[in-house]
């Protein structure tokens, strides 16, 4: 006996996160009246409600919960951590008998329905998971999916496919969540210094990350990044990019921003691959994504298909606007090696073009833990433009704002408002990317909008 058992109805506290929002959707596929409440109203949870039919509201009072999600017998109650534990909702549950459970666990219990197949890591785990997905729904094999982004082929961030046994599986290392799964098949992108908050140290990451590989099913596979060392479970493949391993790519040719490369794995080589989706760094992420799918018997002409034909994720390195003057990018990278990764390859793309980051920091508590990491990646653009510190679920720090990160960066540096950068936009040139896992989403389409009127204008 599970806690899905006679389940007709599910509320989620804390809906619009990405990972909430994929398993409502999920549950809701699958024929349950779904409700919840989230903090902010988003382009997500707005077509949850108009276009899936799932009942959401915005303010934390019980009053909003409709009847039919109080009827304890008959009604999960799915919570993300990122909620206060002072919320109203999430309160009244508990108060009245109906024990709420993490988003993690009732994941996990889906995942032991069918052959999981997990990648983790502090960074690259959405766009490998996205791609992985994409591979096995285009081929023979097929497969679910819960995503950590908006895939952009599939215009969604959950993939429901009843043919297949197999479960693609974004595994969040934050609140330890990916240690409630049971994979198939596992990848470990990274394991950098990231959600101090949680782990407090390196080592307890680490740690983490050694737990996380002990859950892969027995007969099972792990699949991990060429330099990462994982001591208590046996690796099946290290991959890596430009260099040997089991797995790797290399010879890459950049045409029109995109890149060819040549595939090399334990069972021969694909050349000539094309990936749909600028920058280095998801050919790396291409090459975890090829390694797992070949292993699931996916073929070689599966996999030349579908790749070029592979659009991304959301605010994956997406490219809002291209003209003679202007390409503005927008890319959720809110770790320091993400934002380098990200600027290295634009760099290998645009090599000669001036370079400008908008960077809105993410966590009071992730700016203090990496405030001059932070500084070093963005001194990699030639300017750089900060945003103040996106809270979150986080309180304010003391002595903690964007100005620690400001007072380190070694190139041209403003503190900026979101009104001040658009109004500004006007003499924007060469490449300018929007960084943060905030709100600042909404920056670059109101840019596009003030670009736009100006030339309607001109």
């Amino acid at each position: 006996m599970t806690i899905l058992d006679n389940i007709k109805n599910v509320y989620f506290v804390g809906i619009g996160g990405i990972g909430m929002s994929a398993l409502a959707r999920y549950f809701k596929v699958k024929g349950y009246n779904v409700a919840g409440y989230d903090r902010t109203k988003t382009a997500l949870t707005e077509k949850m409600a108009s276009e899936e039919g799932i009942e959401i509201n915005y303010a934390d009072e019980v009053s909003e919960i409709s009847e039919v999600y109080r009827n304890k017998e008959q009604t999960l109650v799915v919570y993300t951590p990122a909620i206060p534990q002072d919320n109203k909702q999430l309160n009244f549950f508990i108060e009245n008998g109906m024990k709420p459970h993490k988003r993690s666990e009732v994941l996990g219990l889906l995942s032991q329905a069918g052959k999981a197949l997990c990648v983790a890591g502090t960074h690259g785990k959405t766009t490998t998971s996205t791609l992985l997905a994409w591979l096995l729904h285009n081929s023979k094999i097929k497969c679910s999916a819960f995503l950590g982004g908006i895939s952009e082929n599939f215009g969604t961030n959950l993939l429901v496919d009843t043919t297949s046994d197999y479960i693609v599986i974004e595994a969040d290392e934050f609140d330890r969540s990916f240690l409630t799964l049971n994979p198939e098949k596992a990848i470990i992108t990274s394991m950098d210094a990231d959600h101090m908050d949680i782990y407090g140290s390196r080592e307890s990451i680490l740690a983490a990350f050694e737990d996380f590989a002990e859950k892969i099913v027995e007969g099972g596979k792990l699949f991990i990044k060429q330099g990462l060392e994982i001591k208590r479970h046996k690796v099946d493949g290290y991959y890596c990019l430009n260099g040997k391993a089991d797995f790797y790519s290399d010879n890459l040719r950049l045409e029109n921003g995109l890149y060819t490369f040549d595939y090399h794995g334990k069972n021969g080589d694909i050349f000539d691959l094309k990936l749909g989706v600028p920058g280095m760094v998801n050919v790396e992420n291409a090459t975890a994504a090829i390694t797992v799918a070949l292993d699931c018997g996916v073929t070689e002409e599966e996999i030349r298909k579908a790749l070029p034909e592979f659009k991304g994720v959301h605010r994956r390195f997406n490219i809002i606007l291209a003209d003679e003057k202007l390409t503005l990018i927008d890319d959720y990278a809110h770790h320091p090696k993400e934002i380098e990764a990200t600027l290295r390859s634009v760099r290998q793309i645009w090599p000669q073009q001036h370079l400008m980051v908008i960077f809105q920091p993410h966590l009071y508590s992730r700016t203090k833990d990496f405030a001059p990491e932070f500084a070093a990646s963005l001194s990699l653009a030639d300017e750089v433009i900060l945003m103040n510190i996106y809270p979150a679920r986080e309180k304010p720090i003391p002595n903690v704002t964007s100005d620690i990160i400001l007072d380190k960066i070694s190139v041209p540096v403003r503190l900026m408002s979101e009104e001040e950068i658009v109004n500004a936009s006007s003499d924007f040139k060469g490449i300018v990317i929007t960084m943060g896992a905030g709100d600042i989403d909404k920056l670059p389409v109101k840019i596009y909008a003030r670009l736009n009127c100006l030339k309607s204008a001109a």
